[in-house]
């Protein structure tokens, strides 16, 4: 079956300031998010440019003809043998880290000029000790998210309908999904694959951990409880009482490696008055909700967890910094921040009696300042206000790219 590509703009326009750059272009984000496609349609637009296919050289870490680079002295004796032609090299690397010492590389293609890089990894540690210690200030890091909810209608050809909706909360972001059928067995057999990959691959076998099974029984305890606060502590504790001896510290190096592998995002706590970060207690939620469900199954019950989810990837994709907002003994699920500016956003499955409506609005309007606020719902008022707090449905919400998006509803 052919595969089908679509670009995504976004990422696209990201890139394209860096393209020709003498800076390396680093594609990060979780596996089957469709950094693969991105490089490949950068491939494409440099042969659309006029670039020669014997200046480009595309090497896929994922296919077996490149088994044969497993270290940075391959990887520089492939691109050498290669590389034919005169003027400007291109080199795109898929999966870098699978690659022994590979910023040794980059870096000597970098210092030795003529090359514009690109390259993709699955891992949050890709930027981290030699790599950012010898490409300072050389490279630039663009995230790659899965599917957006737009993307998503535009992905799969769909309306901005109930239905849709209901489709992207059960099978999540994927964007390989968009070649198979949406039907709960075919797509929940392809995502337990990606989980499986991701847990085995990215989790196990490079950090090594030896305890698999309590690593399994900790992805569902994050499945279960998405949204709720949780620390290594309580966890350690609870498995004591199980009769299962885990220490702290291995569950909070644990928690660390799924984070690393874009598999879960961990979200602080902070003050809204004061903005000082909590040492104990986040929350997690998951890079794609259909993951999440071939863990634990999707259930009607979770609706308001799986909202919040939701909430927290679009505030994230469009470049939010996002914290949990603690003031007094109150909460506000997300306090977000990008460019200076400052956004309180409270989620809520219903919100159908005056109880409900005090204590999802109660917490927002404890806060003094004058910048936005907002509650996220499945209510299907449009342009509804409450003492000057904005209402929105969850399906417009994530129909728009920001404040003023939001507020013309």
């Amino acid at each position: 079956m052919r595969k089908i590509i679509i670009k995504r703009k976004r990422y696209l326009d990201k890139i394209a300031p860096f393209m020709d750059q003498a800076v390396i272009k680093v594609l990060v984000g979780q596996r089957r998010v469709g950094k693969s496609y991105l490089l490949l349609q950068i491939k494409d637009e440099l042969e659309k440019r006029g670039i020669k296919r014997a200046n480009i050289v595309y090497i896929n870490k994922e296919l077996h003809e490149f088994d044969c680079i497993a270290n940075y002295v391959d990887l520089l004796s492939y691109i050498k043998k290669k590389i034919s032609g005169r003027g400007k090299k291109y080199l795109l690397l898929d999966e870098v880290q699978d690659i022994d010492g590979f910023e040794r590389a980059l870096s000597s293609l970098q210092a030795k000029g003529g090359y514009d890089i690109y390259c993709t990894g699955s891992n949050a540690d890709l930027l981290s000790g030699e790599l950012a210690t010898r490409l300072s200030g050389r490279y630039v890091e663009i995230r790659v998210y899965g599917l957006s909810y737009l993307e998503f209608l535009v992905f799969h050809k769909l309306s901005n309908s109930e239905d849709a909706f209901e489709k992207y909360v059960k099978y999540g972001g994927l964007p390989y999904l968009v070649n198979l059928q949406l039907d709960d067995e075919v797509v929940y057999d392809y995502l337990r694959s990606i989980y499986n990959t991701i847990l085995f691959k990215d989790v196990v076998a490079r950090y090594q951990v030896r305890n698999v099974a309590f690593l399994e029984n900790l992805v569902e305890y994050l499945a279960d409880n998405t949204g709720s606060l949780v620390s290594a502590k309580k966890i350690s504790d609870f498995l004591k009482s199980q009769k299962i001896k885990i220490s702290p510290n291995i569950v909070l190096n644990y928690l660390a490696y799924l984070t690393a592998a874009f598999f879960v995002f961990r979200v602080p706590r902070s003050e809204i008055v004061g903005k000082k970060l909590f040492e104990i207690g986040e929350k997690y939620y998951f890079e794609d909700l259909g993951l999440r469900h071939t863990l634990i199954g999707y259930k009607h019950p979770d609706i308001n967890k799986v909202l919040e989810n939701l909430v927290f990837l679009h505030l994230t994709i469009l470049g939010y910094g996002v914290t949990v907002g603690k003031i007094g003994d109150k909460e506000v699920d997300f306090v977000c921040e990008k460019g200076g500016e400052r956004l309180y956003v409270q989620v809520a499955y219903l919100i159908t009696d005056q109880k409900t409506r005090d204590r999802e609005f109660g917490n927002l309007l404890k806060i003094k300042d004058n910048y936005p606020k907002m509650v996220v719902s499945m209510d299907k008022m449009v342009g509804k206000q409450y003492q000057g707090i904005e209402q929105i449905n969850i399906r417009n919400f994530l129909s728009e790219d920001g404040i003023a998006g939001w507020q013309k509803r």
